[in-house]
């Protein structure tokens, strides 16, 4: 068997190792290769078997000539003649079939090269039409993977088969740092055939990637007891999430939460720490507005609905609150609710408003503010209203440190 034969037999015991390919198609492939030659050798295949084996590479082709009398043969591609048969097969008689195999080599070296080449670019065709097709129904399902390259602007991810997936950097967490090997999670967004290749989009900042992160964590959202109704995201930073539930016996906020924290700690960490807010959805407007702007409270609302526009009025000290670090709280408010939201503080007198401690989490540190939450102070009043020695003796932190808050607690109000 001349080499190249045994060239093209590779190729095929290659195929039938292709993972994404079906049997009924590599048949269907191959024979068609193999027809082709035989059209290009004889005219016609319409007289030929072509029987194709993937399991074990094995192919053979059969070609069928019924037998003539001498000088009656019109097509010698389909006929062949007495004489010429008697030489092959003494026991054939006119209008008998003559049957012979048709061997690889008998094509020549080139028709053979030229097959491989069809060969080996159909299968690529092939696995990228299955790549697309397996790929385009799952959009929106969460795909784990593994890093393969990291460029400026995006990143190349291997799925568990080595096919490629691409993570644009506008598609990442700001604070997101892949290195080679690392294992990704993210949401299959977006898949097209660029020039007949394949171009598989993830993403780790789509809502999606968030609605499929709570699927995950919470039972009751994957069994549909609890819908999202909405999912607003600054990746990174923070989320707000509607839901909703249709028995009156689970409260959605308490289950998308867990208990202490549980369930939504992981999709935190998961999302680089980003902030989530999962509040009741209501057909309510305003309750809706206020809910969104959780964790501020809100004093009065004015809405007004032809232009979706909403006035919300809040004491002084829940202003920067509603407003949110780097204004995020406000803006998602404004896209989960659909209401361009304006904040103005309540007129009154502002000289005796008491300031939330959360207010001076730039100057001071939260763990600080927490060991006087600890001891029931939540406003700059409470704790002023306490000596510096109690505030010693009631809490864990140093003279020094007590004395530092006090002072930058007074000069809010001077």
């Amino acid at each position: 068997m001349s080499t190249t034969t045994i060239n093209l037999i590779d190729s095929f015991q290659e195929f039938k190792d292709f993972k994404n390919i079906d049997r009924p198609t590599v048949i269907s492939v191959l024979e068609e290769v193999f027809r082709s030659m035989l059209r290009k050798k004889y005219g016609t295949d319409e007289n030929c078997d072509v029987i194709v084996n993937p399991d074990n590479g094995d192919l053979e082709i059969w070609r069928t000539r019924k037998v003539m009398e001498d000088g009656f043969s019109e097509d010698d591609d389909l006929e062949i003649e007495l004489a010429e048969v008697s030489k092959l097969d003494s026991t054939l008689e006119v209008g008998d079939d003559y049957i012979e195999q048709i061997t690889l080599e008998s094509f020549g070296r080139r028709a053979i090269l030229a097959a491989r080449q069809t060969l080996v670019s159909k299968v690529l065709e092939l696995e990228k039409d299955e790549i697309f097709k397996k790929y385009k129904d799952r959009v929106g399902e969460v795909v784990t993977g593994e890093v393969y390259q990291v460029w400026k602007k995006e990143t190349l991810v291997l799925d568990d088969e080595g096919n490629e997936l691409l993570m644009p950097k506008t598609e990442q967490i700001p604070a997101d740092y892949f290195k080679k090997g690392d294992s990704v999670r993210a949401v299959i967004s977006k898949v097209e055939m660029i020039n007949a290749n394949p171009k598989i989009i993830i993403s780790r900042t789509a809502p999606e990637f968030l609605q499929r992160l709570f699927e995950q964590e919470v039972p009751e959202i994957f069994d549909g007891l609890i819908t999202i109704k909405k999912i607003v995201r600054e990746p990174g930073e923070r989320a707000k999430v509607a839901v909703e539930s249709y028995d009156d016996r689970i409260d959605p906020v308490g289950a998308c939460v867990g208990m202490k924290g549980s369930r939504i700690h992981g999709i935190v960490r998961e999302l680089k720490n980003e902030n989530i807010d999962v509040i009741n959805f209501t057909n309510n407007t305003s309750l809706y507005i206020t809910r969104a702007l959780s964790p501020a409270k809100i004093t009065s609302i004015k809405l007004d609905d032809e232009t979706k526009h909403a006035s919300v009025y809040l004491k002084p000290d829940q202003v920067s609150l509603a407003i949110g670090r780097g204004g995020h709280n406000i803006k998602l408010a404004g896209k989960l609710t659909g209401y361009e939201i304006d904040v103005y503080r309540e007129a009154g007198e502002e000289t005796d408003e008491d300031v939330d401690l959360e207010e001076f989490s730039d100057e001071i540190d939260s763990w600080i503010i927490d060991e006087l939450k600890a001891i029931g102070c939540d406003t700059a009043k409470s704790v002023l209203a306490l000596t510096v020695e109690d505030l010693v003796k009631r809490t864990d932190l140093e003279e020094e440190t007590i004395k530092e808050v006090v002072q930058i607690l007074k000069s809010e109000f001077e």
